[in-house]
């Protein structure tokens, strides 16, 4: 089993990761009868998916001698309605200055961005734009 959920009542989940103990809590949105006070569970979908970029390319990265340390990513959530869902993610990575690499390499960490596990895991109605900013 990879993690427990206990409903705390009021639109808010307590989710443990069993192997850490580690805890998050998620929360309804304000536009769905929620607080807002924490993720959403589709937050937690579009989080999923730009820590899953980073983290391949990390690996991919640190198999190339690559430091990606200090890259930003700004995540945007589109919902559409009936039914209610993800429409479309914007993950938009922005690499350090201090990173300067050539073409193919570029496009090696990228490829692999792309097909990480949870972007191969959504719903292929599902977009997603990803966007690679090398400074």
């Amino acid at each position: 089993m990879t993690a427990s959920v206990i409903y705390k009542g009021d639109l808010r989940c307590e989710c443990t990761h069993l192997q850490s103990g580690t805890i998050i809590e998620t929360d309804a949105p304000t536009d769905n009868r929620g607080k807002g006070e924490r993720f959403s569970p589709t937050d937690t979908v579009c989080v999923a998916l730009a820590t899953c970029i980073i983290t391949t390319m990390g690996i991919k990265a640190a198999d190339m001698q690559i430091d990606l340390t200090g890259t930003r990513i700004d995540v945007k959530k589109h919902m559409l309605a009936d039914p209610r869902r993800i429409g479309q993610i914007d993950v938009a990575l922005h690499f350090p200055a201090t990173l300067q690499l050539d073409e193919k390499d570029k496009t090696i960490l990228q490829r692999t961005g792309d097909n990480c596990p949870v972007a191969k895991s959504l719903h292929p109605d599902l977009k997603l734009n990803v966007s690679y900013n090398w400074a």
